[in-house]
């Protein structure tokens, strides 16, 4: 892995184009549910964004020293897609649970309350510089990959679900069988950044208001890998922000609403 970022934080910028495609395309859906369109256009658009400029929360670190890559902003779009795009998700789980499953729906609607959860911790995180904080926003992000995959296991198996979701509880699937473990090591590393960090494990690093200003106005530009997370952090933004993520909730709006709506 190289130790300069700066190239590869460059053909990040090639992930803005897919999504501004996803986004056209979506946009041009015959009979579109508003319930998996509406996020994913948010997801994508913001995903085009950080792609354009991107950022690290831990450190304020940003690649363009520009108003664009502030913290605050990009946190702030940031909290609208991903409530919006696990809402898709739990929406997903519901549409395909023909049988009416009680723990089922109970489940899809457990991981949008998590990850708003999740948002309260990664903005308690930013406001007071706690690097523990983002350990706790993580271990929410792997509650609800675990209730999705729980969830499409029992609907791939179940003998009412319709044959045109399938897939779409294959990718669910496939993608938590690969998410679930790396996720666990991502915590491992979370929690040994944590536990190293003078001021991230107990009391406020800053005060709210000093965290605010510094997420609105500090901009610190590096490009060397351990600045963005190393390989982790490198493989993180490019599932999420380029490749994975946005296709993946691209194919969820497209199946919704051209063959279950």
């Amino acid at each position: 892995m190289p130790s300069d970022f700066t190239k590869l934080l460059w053909l990040l910028k090639l992930g803005a184009g897919v999504n501004i495609y996803l986004f056209i395309s979506l946009l041009a859906l015959e009979a579109p549910d508003p319930h998996v369109v509406l996020p994913g256009l948010i997801l994508v658009g913001v995903s085009a964004f950080r792609c354009l400029f991107p950022n690290r929360y831990l450190d304020n670190i940003v690649f363009h020293d520009n108003p664009l890559s502030s913290i605050f902003l990009t946190r702030l779009l940031a909290t609208f897609s991903e409530v919006a795009y696990i809402y898709q998700f739990s929406y997903v789980i519901r549409v395909l649970n023909v049988d009416h499953i009680v723990w089922v729906d109970l489940v899809s609607w457990l991981m949008v309350a998590q990850v708003v959860i999740s948002q309260v911790f990664v903005w308690s995180a930013i406001l007071t510089k706690r690097l523990a904080l983002y350990y706790y926003e993580e271990v929410g992000w792997l509650i609800i990959f675990a209730a999705n995959t729980a969830a499409s296991i029992y609907l791939y198996t179940a003998a009412g679900t319709p044959d045109d979701g399938i897939f779409l509880l294959q990718l669910n699937l496939a993608f938590g069988a690969g998410y679930l473990p790396w996720q666990v090591i991502h915590l491992r590393s979370l929690r040994a950044e944590a536990r190293g960090d003078s001021g991230g494990g107990v009391g406020l690093a800053v005060g709210w208001r000093d965290g605010l200003r510094d997420a609105i106005h500090q901009r610190r530009p590096r490009a060397d890998a351990p600045a963005w997370g190393g390989l982790i952090g490198l493989t993180w933004m490019v599932a999420y922000w380029a490749s994975l993520i946005p296709l993946w909730v691209h194919q969820v709006a497209k199946v919704v609403s051209s063959d279950l709506g």
